[in-house]
């Protein structure tokens, strides 16, 4: 994970999100704490870390990094839930299917906090078993809380842990200790969800998910590539089948597998071999089946009745559940596999004639050593010793196909290295900008959020003119400033013979216009008072330069001096 996070960080530009974390962490912890009171509030802490973070160096490289760290964390918590629950060769195939997923690879490269949550999330499940266990919870709800204090939407992963040990059916203790962690948890986020739900309008452009939504993300989950997908689906749906069975068993191992002993066995609180549990134990399945579908689930059904909420990378946690139930399902293949080989040294069984009368050993007499002795040639070698040797080419062999998981994605992974494959680039507005803006020239942002690009890259726009800024971000405790009211912007761009326009291209061509009055009133202006005189798009984001016609005063010949008068 931690090869793939670095291979292509330093993509040569940032995008919108991105360059808000880049310039938000740039400012004083007072500034931060002013601003997530009006704005962002579900980012304060993160944009504090990312405060000190970017104390020891500001640019684009270390603005990635603490997420690369969470995505190689992340992994590593991945593989240890999948060893704690059944094998260690489940936990080794779980990591390595949730390093090369290219969802986590996007996230591991950019400068949010989803890929620190999916760390913070499995960091939980991780102390959930533990707690489970011994009985510890203070653990489970410190790292809990700091994750859902990182994002409020991780503490739907809290539904999803109690769904985990509903279906483990544990002990009045385990649900007593639980409840109290989670319930404090809960209380510590209640302050962030007020001051959040009054920022719902920062999410008002999100639409409600549909059918291709859940299609959508089932494909982020298990794999982008057909093949890919539809093995790693079939895995899955094995790996959960399997534990359903032997949950029905009530043993701790399925049909196929090499029940296995581990530490949390010895007390009979988890299951360590297999997905299927007795009454009591957390199983495989019983974890990574609520994860990867209870908070995407409720947040999408939760969707539908009040304003949309839903975002894939709000729920990116959630993708860790994908990988242990495939590789569940690659151990139950194996293990079905095993049964099915033929055991190398078993003899074929002798004919079994009816034995004569004088064959058989009188009454009370003993059987010579020599009578009771087996041919060594139709000994059997002990399972004990041929199981290592399997278990190792199985093993092997599980490594091989998920190495060639990311052999089938190579382009799907390289393609994301690329600056154009996020939302946008404003390294390369910026470059546009910076090849026609002048020193003294006055500029314009429609809407106000594409100043962003002037607050990620000031170099571009050094010496311009912010024609409508009253007051900066830092100081009026916003993301891009206030601008003058729709009254006095046109006083602001009366006597200005050209302006330089960073616009989106929706709101130019007609396909959107912006509520705000001030932006309305700039619009407007544009359209009636100026022509374009030349234009750069990058994206979804144009550059333009407009410039006042000439009048047809303008046009006319100077008027010649009067004639002096006759003496």
């Amino acid at each position: 994970m931690l090869a793939l996070g670095l291979w292509g960080v330093d993509r040569g530009g940032m995008w919108r999100d991105e360059a808000v974390t880049f310039q938000v962490a740039g400012r004083t912890v007072p500034q931060i704490w002013r601003l997530v009171h009006g704005v962002d509030a579900v980012h304060g802490l993160y944009y504090v870390l990312m405060h000190a973070v970017l104390a020891v160096h500001a640019d684009e490289v270390v603005l990635r990094l603490p997420s690369v760290a969470g995505a190689v964390l992340a992994t590593a918590l991945v593989a240890e839930v999948g060893a704690r629950l059944a094998r260690p060769r489940v936990g080794l195939w779980a990591g390595l299917l949730y390093a090369v997923n290219p969802m986590v690879g996007h996230y591991a490269q950019e400068g949010r906090s989803y890929a620190l949550v999916a760390a913070g999330v499995m960091g939980a499940t991780l102390l959930l078993l533990r707690g489970v266990e011994c009985g510890a919870w203070w653990g489970y709800g410190l790292v809990l809380g700091v994750t859902c204090w990182l994002h409020e939407f991780a503490v739907l992963v809290v539904l999803a842990h109690g769904l985990s040990l509903a279906l483990a059916r544990v002990r009045g203790r385990v649900w007593r200790g639980w409840g109290c962690a989670a319930g404090a948890v809960l209380l510590s986020l209640l302050p962030m969800v007020v001051v959040s739900r009054a920022q719902a309008a920062q999410v008002a452009w999100l639409r409600r998910p549909t059918g291709e939504t859940v299609a959508g993300l089932a494909r982020q989950f298990f794999g982008a590539s057909e093949g890919v997908y539809w093995v790693c689906l079939g895995l899955a749906v094995a790996g959960l089948l399997a534990g359903m069975a032997g949950r029905r068993r009530g043993g701790g191992a399925w049909k196929g597998q090499v029940p296995l002993v581990g530490v949390g066995a010895l007390n009979g609180d988890l299951t360590l071999a297999g997905t299927g549990g007795r009454k009591g134990q957390i199983t495989l399945a019983g974890v990574a089946a609520p994860l990867v579908v209870v908070p995407p689930g409720v947040l999408m059904l939760a969707s539908q009745s009040s304003p949309p909420l839903y975002v894939d990378r709000y729920v990116l946690y959630a993708l860790a559940g994908a990988p242990l139930l495939v590789a569940a399902g690659g151990e139950w293949v194996a293990g079905v596999a095993e049964r099915l080989r033929p055991r190398e040294g078993t003899p074929l069984a002798p004919p079994n004639p009816r034995p004569h009368r004088g064959d058989r050993p009188e009454a009370g007499r003993k059987v010579p050593e020599v009578e009771r002795k087996v041919p060594e040639v139709e000994r059997k070698a002990p399972a004990s010793a041929r199981r290592p040797l399997r278990s190792y080419s199985a093993t092997l062999l599980g490594l091989l196909a998920v190495a060639l998981v990311p052999l089938q994605q190579f382009p799907l992974l390289q393609q994301d290295r690329d600056p154009a494959r996020r939302p946008d680039d404003l390294a390369a507005i910026a470059r546009a900008a910076a090849y026609g803006v002048r020193k003294g020239d006055a500029v314009l942002y429609l809407p106000a959020y594409t100043r962003n690009t002037e607050l990620a890259y000031p170099g571009a726009f050094r010496g311009t003119r912010d024609l409508v800024l009253a007051r900066t971000g830092d100081v009026s405790g916003t993301l891009y400033g206030v601008e003058v009211p729709a009254a006095e912007v046109r006083s602001r761009v009366a006597g200005v013979q050209r302006v330089w326009v960073v616009a989106d291209r929706a709101v130019l061509a007609g396909r959107w216009t912006p509520r705000n009055p001030g932006e309305r009133a700039k619009l407007d202006l544009l359209q009636r008072e100026f022509t374009v005189g030349g234009e750069a798009v990058r994206g979804r984001t144009v550059v333009r330069l407009y410039v006042r016609p000439l009048s047809p005063a303008s046009l006319r010949p100077p008027s010649l001096p009067p004639r002096p008068a006759r003496w």
